[in-house]
């Protein structure tokens, strides 16, 4: 067997969690490969909303096995929040969620050297949602890390080494230290994550693909975020695209089947960095309010624009997709007339490829399309699309060299309509 990926495309925010939630009843596993607490996925059905921050999107279905993989880095005082909300509404989390001993943890002192970071940096900052997710996989990186696994062996001696050396930098940035309260937090959570189903997770979802199980890859984040692809240096701190995949969860490439790209049918970013389409006028308001564009994490307004079909080629190229999902269709239900981008016009010269440097220098050049002005939150089928909206979806794989095959055209996991 091979196993599946399903990753975002653009910024983020596409609504991966809807769609993990809709794709579940097809596997038998579903696996986070990267990422941290920074990332929300939503998901909405029987009237109820939840954000997923940590835990698979896979957790509300038919009792498959969920595993946090070991390209994820895991706050425990978060992630035990989210997994007691889970077991209160019902969910019998630790039956179906395993961990493995080879994700790192996000430690209390990691979350001070974020925010540290981040003010130093003044104009130039980032974005970050504080959670320190980018100095753990700075400590991943330059092998000064606390895995899972660790804290069953010398854990204490381990946890005090990397919070000295956390402490002498913070010490440095004159950032005054007073971890007593957030400490017994998390050393609380780190009790209740020794409750849970500890494993070898690379030797886990190979035997399940041995075995003829099958599973699928939750990615986080976006493409354009990748922290090699994407708008360097405002980007996140892992490989979002499907390559993270194999080294997040120990996965060989010639394992790989099929790859969903996850993306809106128009444009959001969360925080600072390039957006060439972004819409500073009542339009991009527009947008922002019908598409309840906030932050699931953070609650910060979302920045709007029109698709962009340059980045989208680019992210369509790195990660092998093989069908496409467009989510928020709806949110154009009222437009006359909708905008894409084809290309880029940099200094007086059009192309279609995605620059190493993207400023306020490139200009989109956008084609315009008729609206389809219908209720499409009401549609069940395909069949009851209306003329523009068939004809945008057929421009957009024109451009796009690659079928899209599901849409989802409102928030709940019923209103979403696979193609046949």
């Amino acid at each position: 067997m091979k196993v599946d990926v399903l990753l975002g495309l653009q910024w983020g925010d596409e609504g991966k969690g809807k769609v993990v939630d809709v794709l579940t009843p097809r596997y038998d596993v579903v696996a986070r490969f990267q990422g941290g607490p920074n990332a929300g996925h939503t998901l909405e059905f029987e009237g109820k909303k939840y954000v997923l921050r940590s835990i698979p999107s896979g957790i509300f279905q038919h009792g498959q096995v969920n595993i946090i993989g070991n390209g994820v880095v895991l706050d425990p005082v978060l992630f035990k929040d989210e997994a007691v909300a889970l077991e209160a509404s019902g969910i019998d989390i630790k039956k179906v969620l395993k961990i493995s001993k080879k994700a790192h943890l996000i430690m209390p002192t990691h979350r001070l050297l974020d925010a540290a970071n981040e003010q130093r940096k003044g104009d130039a900052k980032i974005g970050t949602t504080g959670k320190g997710i980018g100095p753990t996989y700075t400590d991943k990186i330059s092998r000064n890390g606390l895995r899972i696994g660790d804290i069953f062996c010398n854990f204490e001696s381990k946890y005090a080494a990397a919070k000295a050396k956390h402490i002498d930098t913070l010490n440095a940035f004159g950032v005054a230290v007073d971890l007593e309260e957030k400490e017994k937090a998390w050393m609380d959570a780190i009790e209740y994550i020794k409750t849970f189903d500890i494993i070898d997770s690379e030797f886990y979802v190979n035997k399940m693909l041995d075995e003829g199980k099958s599973v699928l890859c939750e990615g986080a984040q976006g493409t354009m975020l990748d922290v090699d692809f994407g708008s360097y240096p405002f980007v996140t701190s892992s490989n979002t695209i499907c390559a993270g995949a194999c080294s997040g969860l120990g996965i060989a490439p010639n394992r790989i089947g099929e790859v969903f790209g996850i993306f809106k049918a128009y444009c959001t970013r969360v925080g600072s960095g390039p957006f060439p389409t972004e819409l500073f006028d009542e339009t991009g308001k527009t947008i922002r309010a019908i598409g309840h564009e906030y932050g699931a994490v953070t609650g910060r307004e979302r920045r709007c624009g029109w698709i962009d079909l340059v980045a989208l080629r680019y992210a369509i190229m790195l990660n092998g997709v093989t069908q496409l999902i467009m989510m928020k269709s709806d949110v154009l239900d009222s437009f006359e007339t909708i905008k894409a981008c084809v290309a880029y016009r940099i200094n007086g010269e059009e192309t279609r490829d995605f620059p190493f440097s993207i400023d306020e220098d490139i200009e989109p050049v956008y084609v315009e399309l008729p609206g389809w002005q219908t209720d499409m939150t009401r549609i069940k089928a395909e069949s009851d699309f209306p003329k523009n909206f068939k004809d945008y979806i057929a421009f957009l794989e024109n451009e796009l060299k690659v079928p899209i095959t599901i849409l989802s055209v409102g928030p709940d996991r019923e209103q979403t309509i696979v193609r046949n």
